[in-house]
């Protein structure tokens, strides 16, 4: 019997140094580049020399886009390593991109290895992999949101191009991206899950237009990441078909769980983050004769985050562990449900830390404001949290039967007079034996 907890110790070892890598080298990198857009921003000239070198130390030991197979760079570590390199990585917002894993272009990678043709490799994989560009996953619309059964863009095939025609929204990091990944309805006579299909769009493509940058609450209006795209009569030659016509939803499932865990342990990482903040606030400071650690509403805060903290991590790395096996059935429906917890645990855990900061804590002179800011992205990004509450909801209850009779299974008298039936003649015989 398998039942183990612990990480190999040649692993564990890359792991502390990706730890203290972290800490001593990026993480002060966030204190002087933390502007909307970095590091998907080319521009950032200063920044980009800053990480170039520990980019190549990143490379030198191997742990360089470890989200990709061996053929590709990566090293096959599978998605339960990847989840507790992640862990750490989420401490810092430049770690994923000095590791040549930050999303969307990990999964926009992940994708192009699985579907793209030698020629799409070699002219958008390749310097997404080298770190030389920026990319984006252009997919929800303004009237639809996440939902592709309801999506209106068209992509109609004209001789040797596809005709791309319509808007996107909230497509992140597309001012900065050299190529988008774009869903669109190809054949609107059949069902979505077979109608719609996906294109790789260079932004300097004629017709390609950003109306304008969404920022997120907070942030300046107009100097914003998220773009609303017009596509308007953009053309694009029939190789830039990204895998099959009518097989979007395949693609975007392969994209989207992976990256799913992904985010779900750099948000382990940061809520590890926010509860040292807290409890270092909690032995530091006293009001009306005791420190706060003393306080019981205190004590609460911390024992309840470390155990919802500790509960959400098993749950991720339990959902990585049956990717790595290959149980697609029960990796989807953890995968759901690590998604519509992820919102929670930010807002639980970030808030109690921010709670126990009192103004400093609101304030633009500590991180977790911004952090708690995450909680309604992460209700939102990647479909809705009560998408992935049903999702989750109607594959549990798949494997349930109604009850056979008119009561419950577990009705007591009803399975007591099933027991005495079941021994009546044993019972028969104590009996008569008295």
């Amino acid at each position: 019997m398998a039942w183990d907890f612990s990480t190999e110790p040649e692993f564990q070892a890359k792991l502390d140094w990706i730890n203290q890598f972290v800490r001593d080298e990026i993480e002060p990198i966030d204190l002087l580049f933390n502007e909307p857009g970095a590091p998907y921003d080319m521009q950032l000239t200063a920044a980009r020399k800053l990480t170039a070198p520990l980019k190549a130390e990143v490379k030198r030991r191997e742990l360089w886009a470890c989200h990709l197979g061996p053929e590709l760079g990566g090293h096959g570590y599978g998605q339960l390593k990847l989840a507790l390199m992640n862990e750490i990585l989420g401490r810092s917002m430049w770690a994923p991109s000095v590791f040549g894993c930050q999303a969307p272009d990990s999964g926009n990678a992940e994708i192009l290895a699985h579907y793209g043709s030698a020629e799409q490799k070699q002219r958008f994989l390749q310097p997404l992999l080298d770190g030389d560009i920026a990319s984006c996953f252009s997919m929800t619309e303004p009237h639809g949101g996440a939902d592709p059964k309801v999506f209106t863009m068209r992509a109609t095939r004209d001789g040797d191009e596809w005709v791309l025609d319509g808007y996107k929204w909230f497509s992140s990091n597309a001012r900065f991206a050299s190529f988008c990944i774009v869903m669109a309805v190809s054949d609107p006579d059949v069902s979505p899950y077979e109608g719609m299909s996906m294109f790789l769009v260079p932004t300097d493509t004629p017709g390609f237009k950003i109306v304008r940058d969404t920022g997120l609450m907070g942030e300046e209006e107009g100097h914003g990441t998220h773009a609303y795209i017009h596509y308007d009569q953009v053309r694009v030659p029939a190789e830039n078909l990204l895998g099959r016509p009518g097989g979007a939803f395949e693609i975007a499932q392969t994209r989207l769980s992976g990256g799913r865990i992904h985010h779900a342990m750099r948000t382990v990482g940061m809520c590890h983050k926010a509860f040292d903040m807290m409890c270092e606030r909690a032995v530091s400071r006293s009001t009306q004769g005791t420190s706060l650690g003393e306080k019981q509403f205190v004590q609460g805060y911390v024992a309840d985050s470390w155990a919802e903290l500790a509960q959400f991590r098993l749950l991720v790395l339990h959902t990585a562990w049956l990717i790595d096996r290959g149980d697609k059935r029960q990796a989807r429906l953890q995968v759901a449900a690590v998604k519509a917890a992820t919102a929670k645990i930010i807002h639980d855990v970030v808030y109690r830390a921010m709670h126990l900061h009192g103004s400093l804590g609101l304030s633009n002179e500590m991180p977790l404001a911004h952090m708690w800011m995450m909680a309604p992205v992460f209700g939102v990004a990647d479909g809705p949290t009560e998408v992935h509450k049903v999702t989750v909801a109607k594959m549990v209850l798949k494997q349930y039967q109604p009850a056979p009779g008119l009561f419950p299974s577990q009705h007591l008298p009803t399975r007591r007079a099933a027991a005495r039936a079941k021994f009546a003649a044993q019972l028969d015989r104590e009996l008569d034996n008295l």
